[in-house]
């Protein structure tokens, strides 16, 4: 509950502090730029708020935990899914970028609250699926990891980092999906990023990792 906080927290303070111009720089999304991928957090805020407010039925067992949350796809994302096809339409009608920032520090601090006050051991329903909030709520970790770090990715001046110790937990969670450590020389930013495919690894990483390892990357969650 805390890292999710923190995490969520953290994000949400870089999207304030972005300068105008910045929402319309390419972030670390392929064909998202940093106003799309805001957007896309303002929808993230309102799943989270969503799932929090849908019980699971009486009685339910979980069918996911954190780790198994996770949908691992065999190829990335092309856009034509609706939904992500909606993301760059919707983010160029706020216009003015105080307009998304404003709306997504409303929902945003709604999911917020909502999480802090939740009970971790409550059973929610999402995706067909039925998981208890603290498992939820750690999923989410690794969202918002990566987002930050897609976020910043290709801003021309220093952003803050995801607090050290959310990405330490998201490094973890990736880390459980993938079946597999990363290498320790990995920096837990790097493990994400390789990881994910959102950076291609150097030929001393691609040696790091292993042939089982290397195999296995990039993991492309849904």
């Amino acid at each position: 509950m805390d890292l999710f906080s923190r995490s969520w927290n953290a994000l949400l303070t870089v999207v304030a502090e972005l300068p105008d111009e910045d929402f319309e720089r390419p972030s670390g999304c392929t064909g998202w730029l940093v106003r799309d991928l805001v957007c896309h957090l303002v929808i993230d805020a309102q799943d989270v708020l969503i799932t929090l407010a849908t019980p699971a039925a009486p009685d339910t067992e979980p069918t996911v935990d954190a780790v198994t949350y996770w949908d691992v796809l065999t190829e990335p994302p092309t856009g034509d899914d609706p939904l992500d096809a909606l993301i760059p339409r919707l983010a160029a009608a706020y216009g003015d970028p105080r307009l998304l920032k404003f709306h997504l520090d409303d929902v945003g601090s709604a999911a917020g609250r909502a999480a802090g006050l939740a009970d971790p051991t409550v059973r929610v329903a999402t995706k067909d699926e039925v998981l208890t909030v603290g498992d939820y709520l750690s999923a989410y970790v690794l969202e918002w990891a990566l987002h930050h770090l897609d976020l910043i990715a290709r801003l021309p001046h220093p952003a803050q980092l995801p607090p050290a110790e959310t990405l330490a937990a998201a490094r973890a969670l990736l880390e459980a999906i993938a079946g597999s450590p990363f290498p320790a020389e990995f920096s837990d930013a790097d493990a994400l990023l390789v990881g994910t495919g959102r950076r291609t690894p150097t030929e001393a990483e691609t040696a790091a990792l292993g042939d089982e390892l290397a195999a296995t990357i990039p993991l492309v969650l849904a």
